[in-house]
């Protein structure tokens, strides 16, 4: 069995919770999503990621004409030789890119109607871009939260930073109680901690299912995109889509220990999916949607995430 066919299939424990077991696999699987930084990456640190700025790095840019303080240690011989006026190499400066990922495991996160929970698919997302971004020399790092608390992990280059991450995250869903008080928005609390925690020139990835977005969340990543480049990952079930009808029969529904039949009433909830993609589109986020109906490695192998297009007008 291939690694992607492994990823694709899951079990009764893991449709509901999360395992590290389970996020560890997707370190082979870092190929399918890709990072491309949008802009300059402004970060102070030396490292092994390209940047657009130009200075004594390693990776060769380009050869022009010499020109008064140059380093003559930098000089080209051979296309000096070769034009008869003097060149000097022009390096491409490495740098590396801190990159958080923030992850949304709160309670509107722990439904799902079809194969997965909405927190489920969330963590193994957040495992896939974690294990992609330190591919491409990045330092991980991020945030894990749900409606009790959270946990912040500092973006660092090695593989422990990511295993604290993912180790947070799997905690965090797991004792996530399933009832709430409506007066909680652990989105807004986090939104307002990337903002202290991501300096200038970090990418910062945050996946939810956005049920709590309001004004006042669309302002501090209007902030936050002022000195970051933000990437929005939502998640999405698809009886929370779908347009109910006005006698719509009754769901048998559980929370893994009692079951009753409920009948789901729906205010337009696919017209406030479209509404809040579109307020996201107005602040220039690129974003991407995701369906808990289907596998991750699926909507990744099928291209349903697009990492160089805004994916802003898909309906999901």
């Amino acid at each position: 069995m291939s690694i992607l066919q492994s990823l694709s299939q899951l079990t009764a424990e893991n449709a509901v919770a999360l395992t590290i077991k389970k996020l560890m696999q997707y370190k082979l699987a870092h190929k399918l999503i890709t990072l491309h930084p949008k802009r300059t990456p402004q970060a102070r640190l030396a490292g092994t990621y390209i940047s657009k700025m130009k200075g004594r790095g390693m990776e060769f840019d380009e050869a022009r004409h010499y020109q008064a303080g140059d380093d003559i240690r930098a000089i080209d011989w051979r296309v000096t030789a070769r034009t008869g006026k003097t060149h000097t190499k022009i390096f491409r400066e490495e740098r590396e890119r801190p990159v958080f990922i923030a992850t949304d495991v709160s309670a509107t996160m722990q439904f799902g109607t079809q194969l997965q929970l909405k927190s489920v698919l969330a963590g193994h997302l957040a495992s896939v871009l974690a294990w992609s971004a330190k591919a491409r020399g990045d330092r991980v790092g991020g945030l894990a939260f749900n409606s009790q608390g959270h946990r912040e992990i500092k973006p660092k280059s090695q593989d422990s930073a990511i295993l604290h991450l993912l180790t947070a995250t799997c905690q965090l869903q797991q004792s996530q109680p399933l009832q709430m008080s409506g007066n909680e928005n652990p989105l807004l609390e986090a939104v307002k901690r990337l903002r202290r925690l991501a300096k200038p020139g970090s990418l910062v990835c945050i996946i939810s299912d956005f049920q709590h977005f309001n004004p006042e969340i669309k302002q501090h990543l209007r902030q936050l995109t002022k000195h970051c480049e933000v990437r929005i990952f939502g998640i999405s079930d698809p009886l929370e889509t779908a347009q109910q009808q006005h006698n719509s029969p009754p769901i048998l529904v559980t929370d893994g220990i009692e079951s009753a039949l409920r009948v789901v009433k729906s205010q337009a909830a696919g017209s406030r999916y479209a509404d809040i993609q579109a307020q996201i589109a107005s602040l220039g986020i690129m974003q991407h949607w995701l369906c808990a109906s289907m596998p991750l490695v699926t909507q990744l192998t099928a291209g349903l995430i697009d990492p160089t297009r805004n994916l802003a007008k898909v309906e999901v």
